[in-house]
């Protein structure tokens, strides 16, 4: 069974959840805006024209540095790709329920599981 204090704990814990889902959309899509933003092409070409600079005046062959840059232009691609995503993610977790599971406090005792609509 579970106590009054047990059950108004989860209560916070899935309106916290519940808090989150709907706030992290909002922020990721602020994040992915700032991503693809005329400032932030032209932040993220001069990163990249900085990286192949730099690898250049380290002794690094003109060839092999712009491979080196590419990739480092495709990890900054993929990450924006991967902002992409979140919010239909996020989306597509809206309304079916939030489930909490809260771990065993003592030897023996099960855990316990609540699942709010």
């Amino acid at each position: 069974m579970v106590s009054e204090s047990e059950r108004e704990e989860l209560k916070a814990v899935a309106e916290f959840i519940k808090e989150l889902t709907s706030t992290v959309p909002n922020m990721v899509k602020g994040i992915i805006d700032s991503f693809f933003s005329e400032e932030a092409g032209r932040s993220m070409g001069k990163a990249v024209g900085n990286f192949y600079n730099e690898l250049v005046k380290s002794g690094i062959p003109p060839q092999v540095a712009l491979e080196m840059a590419k990739d480092y232009l495709g990890t900054l691609t993929k990450w924006s790709d991967i902002l992409k995503g979140l919010p239909q993610l996020m989306k597509g977790s809206e309304g079916k329920g939030v489930k909490v599971v809260v771990e065993k406090k003592r030897e023996g005792e099960p855990s316990k599981e609540v699942e709010r609509e």
